[in-house]
């Protein structure tokens, strides 16, 4: 029996349905000789929808949840919820023809959006009082209205296939007034316990309602968790991510659409370098399990159905040692502690700072040391940079710390174990002009680390891939995927 596969559908190709039935559910063309079924979907919120439902994820602009959590005027808020309502209805009539399915599917997500904004009406008023404490219940706020966009897009998707004549399943894990909290695989092993996969097409929720908290735990990235969890748990022969670009080389925005290629094959460990950079093939997490179970996953492009993508294992090596892609992010800020009284106590004040950092949830790429010096390069924005400043200087009075705002350019690669691959890069940065901050190497030799001044970042990103990348012929990498 043909085992099934997992995959997942990003927001942004979710908000092309035309593409998805085509490409993906009806492999443009082949799924009649390939078969319909023996997979599932777990499908993402159409894009810009959980940015709304949360904040922007790149900008910081606040959304129904930040809004909430901060206003004092319900008024704000409940206007967010009311243009919420309204791109959703948007969205549905641009998806479905017919005034009655319209109509079904304006009153499934308007029965959960009415629900959710009650709720919010009714903790708000609570919290009024002296013994209720509204920030002892926003991580409860945050789980149920993420769940609202993913339960939209799922839903919508399942009617959808069902007037092309397919029998898709709507598999609702939200927990939506499910009063039992269980665990995120004993939701999915009830919700997948009399799925037939062999006749129906089942359409998941990326979000899963859990005992923990998904968005606690995971963040944005619960999605990929979800999914993660399906394929485990049901057994899948892949997981495949289906994304509005492929897993390339580096940003074709930067190096150039004919510089810029497909990874090919790659392994989990490379995947984990990428996350660490906030250019997520998958969630460190999520990718756990599937390395664990001997899954493999292959990321897609949605809009080129005829690529086989890129295949990630846990044993693959690159047939000669060479770096396969060029990653990087900007934005991040250097937190330069430094204090004469650290030399032979750097344990302590490694702890300590590193408890100060958890504490405001700062976001560390890297970090480095030497003997009175440590520098964290964190994600974050600069007001948490800032409040982390604070506290680092109320706990060690006479420590100088300085922060700046830098760039960090990764070259990542399944074996770079060759003699001089570190010299190649820095001669490469240096023919650019480009001065180093700082350099990281581990033994693992997976991955090279350059902090930069942020205003050479692109200049970097591409000097690195033409000297380091565009060296290599591609051609046998990516027809082995």
């Amino acid at each position: 029996m043909k085992a099934h596969t997992v995959e997942k559908i990003g927001g942004t190709s979710m908000s092309d349905y035309r593409a998805v039935r085509d490409n993906i559910i009806l492999k443009n063309g082949k799924a009649k000789a390939d078969g319909l079924y023996r997979r599932v979907f777990v499908v993402s919120a159409y894009g810009g929808i959980t940015d709304m439902l949360l904040e922007h994820k790149k900008s910081g602009r606040p959304g129904i949840f930040a809004l909430f959590a901060g206003a004092d005027d319900e008024r704000e808020w409940s206007d967010a919820v009311a243009g919420l309502r309204a791109r959703m209805e948007e969205v549905n009539a641009q998806l479905f023809d017919d005034e009655v399915t319209l109509a079904k599917a304006n009153g499934f997500i308007g029965e959960r959006l009415d629900d959710a904004a009650n709720c919010l009406a009714d903790l708000e008023r609570v919290c009024q009082h002296g013994h209720f404490a509204l920030e002892g219940h926003l991580d409860v706020v945050s789980e149920m209205l993420a769940s609202l966009g993913e339960a939209h897009s799922a839903w919508n998707m399942a009617q959808l296939l069902k007037q092309e004549g397919i029998n898709a399943r709507f598999v609702d894990l939200t927990g939506w007034r499910d009063g039992e909290h269980l665990t995120l695989d004993q939701r999915i092993e009830r919700a997948f316990a009399d799925v037939d996969f062999d006749t129906e097409l089942p359409i998941a929720t990326g979000y899963a309602h859990t005992a923990d908290g998904l968005m606690k735990t995971f963040a944005r990235g619960y999605s990929e968790m979800t999914f993660s969890r399906i394929a485990v748990i049901t057994g899948a022969s892949e997981a495949i991510i289906h994304k509005e670009y492929h897993l390339s080389s580096a940003d074709p925005r930067l190096v150039g659409e004919e510089q810029a290629v497909p990874i090919g094959r790659t392994n989990y460990d490379v995947a984990d370098q990428l996350a660490n950079l906030g250019m997520e093939a998958i969630h460190p997490r999520a990718a756990k399990g599937l390395r664990q179970q001997e899954i493999p996953l292959r990321v897609m492009n949605t809009f080129e159905p005829e690529h086989r993508g890129t295949l990630v294992t846990g044993d693959y090596v690159s047939d000669t040692p060479r770096v396969e892609i060029i990653a990087g992010r900007k934005n991040i800020y250097a937190v330069e502690c430094f204090d004469q009284d650290m030399m032979g106590s750097m344990t302590s004040y490694d702890r300590a700072i590193n408890e100060i950092i958890a504490r405001f949830k700062g976001s560390v790429v890297t970090k480095d040391t030497n003997a009175n010096t440590i520098t964290h390069y964190l994600s974050n924005n600069l007001k948490t940079v800032k409040r982390i400043k604070k506290a680092i200087g109320e706990l060690f009075p006479d420590c100088d710390i300085q922060v700046r705002k830098v760039a960090v350019v990764s070259a990542i690669g399944s074996d770079m174990k060759v003699s001089g691959m570190l010299s190649r890069a820095v001669g490469a940065l240096a023919n650019s002009a480009i001065s180093i901050l700082a350099v990281h190497q581990s033994m693992r030799q997976v991955d090279m680390q350059f902090v930069i001044d942020e205003s050479d970042y692109e200049s970097a990103v591409k000097s690195l891939h033409a000297a380091l990348v565009e060296v290599h012929e591609h051609g046998e990498a990516i027809c082995a995927a």
